[in-house]
């Protein structure tokens, strides 16, 4: 065999790829250690919905080792060490590499110790089951867009965001309204007539939000409702009741109520009818408006209707001119007038930093249960590209704008990760082009995690679809099974233990034990008041995340050991 020679395997298939997402053979280079490797092919990391089996998987992995290898040799223009060492496990050896995915993950760029081809992979992997159109595309404005996280979902909140205002401030499109790649250029918004607020736009989220959104906007001056109304409309808040004392506004757009009428007890989906109103007030005024939606909420696991939203803000958007507007950045030089462009005005994102990463797969079960055994309780609702609603005007409109996932929790990864995904139309040109990274500077970080994608990689080609729906159904019963086991613990021990699960969620909350308790379980907890503003309805929950390192034997466990716990004891009813 000669060292070009290479060995085809073909890839086994067990669901039919969406229309775009070529499945080829793999040709996996079969060459002397010591020769020059060329990088390898994204094809040959495709991940097929049967997974990829023991051999070729290794296979895979070799030829990267192998170029990884090879570059790490002849490594000279770059302050970097190679020298890492390595371990037995297979993607232990690529300890060994200075691995660096900087800059875009669709140009290989000047640092070639990368593994931006396992990238990509990953990123179509996902670009499937999140019902994007087509692959990457620099030319196709409706292909999908996305890279892989060196921190969590945090960062890919943070880059929506810093995407959501920077394009609907007007600044500069990644793309051309023509279409030509590459061909970005400076858009300088000017203020219409009449709306002082067109490139001013307005987040909104709900209060059971991740806490990094909070955070974000602070980072990236992002305005809120909240920030706005207090400022320019301090008594014009259109929601009334307790949700907005004692400021007028609220903080954020309050959750479904529950049985108290608050949302202490409710399920921890938005409310709907609270969005419309807040979002219809800041539309009139003129504002673009950024919506965030949670798929899997950080305490109690709520899944977002998007879809329902998605209806309930279009008449909105229609009406106050947001599904498409004109942006003026200048005049035409040779006859003066304006030069115009026209681009949405409202932005929709899913942080789907749990759910993402299991509500395919719960879909999948659900539309065909003979297939992989298993009906869903709950159905889950549409969460992304796919979610696209009729107009009059402009014909069918696709909603979501941009999703992010974490790596590190559902799929499962050894330290924070994920992916960020939106398409390219709505891509913003960087705000600086080093010329000496090689590639175009479009992600959050510079430098960003190499070995995320191989670990990601890793998981995805050991797991079908079968195993991913195998996974989420295990989940969903032991959720079940802890809330029915802490209900039957109440009856036999007289006690209140006050447990709760949201439907379809994988995680069940409830009284916080003592603090050995919380200590050894690694108990995450939240306190919530019965009544706003009134400190002597303070009550404590915990709850447990029922992901798919968890199994029964620790669940009896865990019960037993508040079944004794002195502080669930002092509860006893007699």
């Amino acid at each position: 065999m000669s060292r070009t020679d290479t060995l085809t395997v073909p890839v086994g298939h067990d669901e039919p790829p969406r229309p775009g997402f070529r499945i080829p053979h793999v040709d996996v280079p079969v060459r002397r250690p010591q020769a020059p490797v060329e990088e390898p092919d994204v094809h040959d990391f495709e991940l097929p919905a049967g997974g990829v089996d023991e051999e070729q998987r290794l296979r895979a992995l070799d030829a990267m080792n192998a170029y990884l290898t090879s570059k790490r040799r002849y490594l000279l223009g770059y302050q970097a060490t190679q020298e890492m060492g390595g371990s037995a496990f297979d993607l232990g050896r690529f300890l060994q590499h200075n691995i660096n995915n900087l800059g875009d993950p669709f140009q290989s760029g000047g640092y070639k110790p990368n593994t931006k081809v396992v990238e990509r992979a990953v990123l179509d992997y996902y670009a499937a089951l999140w019902h994007a159109e087509r692959p990457y595309d620099a030319d196709d404005p409706e292909s999908y867009w996305g890279y892989v996280l060196s921190m969590g979902s945090t960062e890919g909140n943070m880059y929506a965001l810093w995407n959501a205002r920077d394009y609907l401030s007007g600044k500069a499109l990644i793309q051309s309204p023509t279409g030509t790649s590459g061909a970005s250029r400076y858009v300088r918004a000017r203020s219409e007539p009449g709306n002082p607020n067109a490139y001013r736009p307005v987040a909104f989220y709900s209060e059971d939000t991740h806490y990094s959104f909070a955070k974000a906007v602070q980072v990236l001056g992002v305005e809120t409702f909240h920030a706005v109304g207090m400022e320019q409309y301090p008594d014009e808040c259109p929601l009334a009741g307790p949700a907005t004392e004692p400021h007028g506004w609220p903080t954020e757009v309050p959750s479904r109520s529950g049985p108290s009428g608050h949302s202490w007890d409710g399920t921890g989906e938005i409310d709907i009818d609270a969005l419309a109103v807040l979002v219809e007030f800041f539309a009139a005024k003129g504002h673009p408006v950024f919506v965030n939606l949670n798929l899997g909420s950080t305490f109690k696991g709520a899944h977002d209707d998007v879809r329902q939203v998605c209806e309930r803000l279009l008449p909105i958007f229609e009406e106050h001119g947001l599904i498409q507007g004109e942006v003026v950045y200048g005049n035409d030089p040779s006859t003066g007038e304006p030069l115009v462009d026209r681009r949405r005005r409202f932005w929709i994102h899913v942080d789907g930093a749990l759910g993402a990463g299991y509500a395919p797969f719960m879909r999948l079960a659900a539309a065909d249960p003979a297939r992989f055994g298993w009906t869903p309780d709950t159905g889950i609702p549409e969460f992304d590209f796919g979610v696209t609603l009729p107009t009059e005007e402009f014909g069918d409109v696709d909603m979501v704008s941009s999703i992010a996932m974490s790596g590190h929790k559902w799929p499962g990864a050894p330290w924070p990760c994920g992916i960020y995904m939106t398409k390219v139309k709505y891509q913003i040109a960087p705000p600086s082009q080093p010329e000496y990274i090689g590639a175009p500077d479009t992600t959050f970080a510079g430098s960003r995690n190499g070995f995320s994608p191989l670990v990601l990689w890793d998981h995805l080609s050991r797991h079908s679809y079968q195993d991913q729906v195998d996974r989420i159904r295990r989940a969903q019963q032991l959720a079940a099974y802890l809330e029915q086991q802490l209900r039957l613990l109440e009856q036999e021990k007289d006690i209140e233990l006050w447990p709760a699960r949201t439907p379809g969620a994988i995680t069940v909350r409830f009284r916080k034990p003592s603090p050995e308790l919380v200590a050894k379980w690694s108990l995450s907890s939240q306190d919530v008041l019965l009544v706003p503003g009134d400190e002597t309805t303070r009550r404590s929950y915990v709850h447990v995340f029922l992901m798919s390192s968890v199994d029964r034997s620790k669940l009896d466990a865990l019960l037993q050991d508040l079944a004794h716990d002195p502080v669930i004891r002092t509860t006893a009813r007699r």
